[in-house]
């Protein structure tokens, strides 16, 4: 900008104020503040997002978080480590049993309790199927806020699909209160496990249907294709993590890298990507949810194989944590998920602090979002994965 251009002025407007807020002839001057949110199909769920435009590219981007807050981590503090589960298994709603996982693993380590086999590697096939379940949201929401309707349907009727078993042996949908410190709730129902193989190859055999209609769709591609781009110094930087981080070649999964559960005997396959992009982190998800329904056969093929057992350890009526602390961290769906627990002997933990995955898949927009127009914004947006209360907590 030249002197002759006169002094760059910023002019705040609001969703659907449109040119009627700007000077005519202004447009090459000023800088607009547009306010995406919190309430606005793009940002899925109540996420704010602070542009700064130059016309209809995107200056400077903030997130703005905290509209869904509620103090998990503070009501964590007045309930003992058994109903902390119900709260913690909220946060991330579509990956309800993993975040279950993650506090009854830090529990077990602190009292230094063993679950039983059985219980080890249902749970592990388990926090497979969840796996699935997050991931068939994301593949078939993303292209529908692309102007693609038609994966939304197969991604759907396969979620119905694992939902079905899924419901079936905890009761619930959403959130499935099906871990037990020491184990899981109850046994496994007679012949579930039959219907898991069965609902798991039903889900593979259609998996094709979501890729052949984005794969083959032009204006997918063209939106996602070396948009949003994620570089590995960043992701670093950030601490983002799962698929993410994978589309951008960060060759990370703690399921092999630090195993947990059974993945110590199974073989996780790392999905990984170079490119980066938005079209790199949906390719990803496709993969691993092959890769999830692999591992979910191999868990179902263990169990069928183990001699009869418990389900569960027997607790004490009053479960109290030895004082001290301890860290627990698993890969979860949306990347990794931490768990710090502070205990001072007492029936409920001094301190459960939660690092969750979206907070930093959605901090690195500020990165990211610079140099797109608005139009990329929800490209991009749908491509890093992360669930607003996951964010809040």
């Amino acid at each position: 900008m030249t002197e002759q251009d006169g002094p760059r002025v910023e002019r705040v407007v609001g969703i659907g104020a449109g040119a009627d807020a700007v000077r005519p002839g202004g447009l090459a001057t000023e800088d607009l503040i547009l306010d995406i949110g919190p309430q606005h199909p793009s940002t899925h769920g109540v996420l704010r997002l602070r542009l700064v435009l130059d016309g209809e590219r995107i200056v400077a981007a903030e997130p703005i978080v905290g509209y869904m807050h509620r103090g998990a981590e503070k009501l964590f503090e007045v309930r003992d480590y058994r109903q902390i589960i119900v709260l913690a298994n909220r946060h991330d709603w579509l990956s309800a049993f993993a975040n279950e996982l993650g506090v009854v693993l830090a529990v077990e380590r602190m009292i230094g309790m063993q679950p039983p086999p059985r219980a080890v590697w249902a749970r592990t096939l388990l926090a497979e199927l969840n796996r699935v379940l997050n991931h068939l949201m994301f593949l078939g929401g993303h292209p529908l806020e692309l102007g693609a309707a038609g994966p939304v349907f197969p991604a759907f009727r396969e979620r119905e699909t694992l939902q079905y078993v899924m419901e079936e042996i905890s009761g619930g949908r959403m959130h499935y209160m099906f871990n037990r410190v020491g184990g899981l709730k109850e046994e496994l129902p007679e012949g579930w496990l039959g219907r898991v193989t069965t609902a798991v190859a039903a889900v593979r055999r259609r998996l094709p249907d979501i890729e052949e209609l984005v794969a083959g769709n032009e204006i997918f591609v063209a939106r996602t294709r070396g948009v949003g781009v994620l570089d590995r110094e960043t992701i670093m930087q950030y601490g983002v993590s799962g698929p993410a981080a994978r589309a951008s070649g960060v060759d990370f999964d703690l399921r092999r890298d630090e195993p947990y559960l059974a993945y110590g005997e199974l073989p996780v396959k790392v999905v990984t990507r170079s490119a980066g992009d938005c079209q790199a982190r949906f390719q990803v998800l496709l993969d691993q949810v092959k890769v999830s329904l692999d591992l979910a056969d191999a868990c179902v093929e263990r169990l069928r194989h183990l001699p009869p057992g418990p389900i569960n350890q027997r607790l004490p009526k009053v479960l109290k944590v030895p004082e001290g602390h301890t860290y627990a961290w698993t890969e979860n769906p949306l990347g990794l998920n931490g768990y710090y627990l502070v205990s001072r002997g007492e029936k409920t933990p001094w301190r459960l602090k939660l690092r969750s995955a979206s907070y930093n898949n959605v901090q690195v927009l500020r990165e990211m979002l610079p140099g797109h127009s608005v139009a990329d914004l929800i490209a991009v947006l749908g491509s890093m994965f992360f669930v607003v209360g996951d964010i809040d907590k």
